[in-house]
């Protein structure tokens, strides 16, 4: 089993921050990219930031120079740090990452988070 468990979701007023984390635990045997994507009523989830194994680093438009997108491998966590938050960037927020777990080495497939609510005030 694998499982992704998110922390630091909340309230916060237009400008201010937050920092989402991410970890993975269980019977992983690698992980390749880790992302955060977000889903607000009505729209369809969207990709907000993804990074590599290796720490390369890609973001949607609407949030590149305000989110931080980085990675831990030891840890085998993520991180998505948000500055300068807007009333649009509420959603719930989900972990997702491509992980071959312990019984079939290097086959990968994705894994979700349980989602992490944001929520910014104006």
């Amino acid at each position: 089993q694998v499982h992704l468990v998110e922390s630091g979701g909340g309230l916060v007023q237009a400008g201010g921050s937050l920092r989402l984390s991410c970890a993975a635990s269980g019977s992983i045997s690698s992980i390749n990219a880790m992302g955060w994507y977000r889903q607000s009523p009505g729209k369809q989830r969207e990709l907000v930031a993804s990074i590599t194994s290796s720490g390369s680093a890609n973001y949607a438009d609407s949030v590149k120079g305000r989110f931080t997108i980085s990675r831990d491998n030891a840890k085998n966590t993520v991180y998505l740090q948000m500055n300068s938050l807007k009333p649009e960037d509420t959603a719930v927020y989900y972990c997702n990452a491509d992980i071959a777990n312990t019984v079939a080495i290097g086959y990968f497939r994705p894994y979700w988070g349980q989602g992490a609510q944001v929520t910014v005030s104006s």
